[in-house]
């Protein structure tokens, strides 16, 4: 399954067992549809996300940074100190691409610039084939 969303906070790295580490985060997605009487209806979805395979990645995960995940769902459910039924959906992530978007983010043009403001070459070959 795939999903796109926005990080609803910095993501966070714990240490379980045997040293393993999980990158941990939520991400918000955001759906429309027309309901019977012709009004859009917006509808927002939040997934409480786990990554394994990297802590490395906790770094580009910040709060606002638009993603791509690949991965599975389920479900989880529990009962409240008040004794309410409660249901949240995890999401086991397999794969991130990002688009970025995130309090770290930079500018698109992030070409060296000389003193005066314009982009510098520093000797590299504009005939390049791709």
């Amino acid at each position: 399954m795939n999903i796109i969303g926005r990080l609803t906070q910095d993501a966070q790295v714990r240490t379980v067992s045997n040293d393993k580490q999980v990158v941990n985060f939520s991400v918000a997605t955001n759906d429309s549809y027309k309901n019977k009487q012709g009004e859009r209806v917006e509808q927002t979805t939040y997934f409480d996300c786990a990554y394994w395979l990297s802590a490395k990645v906790a770094k580009f995960l910040s709060k606002g940074t638009l993603v791509e995940l690949s991965g599975r769902v389920s479900v989880r459910s529990w009962l409240g100190k008040d004794g309410e039924a409660h249901a949240g959906l995890n999401f086991h992530t397999s794969n991130i691409k990002f688009y970025g978007g995130g309090k770290d983010s930079k500018p698109a043009d992030a070409s060296p610039k000389a003193k005066d403001g314009k982009a510098t070459n520093k000797g590299e070959d504009d005939d390049l084939p791709f």
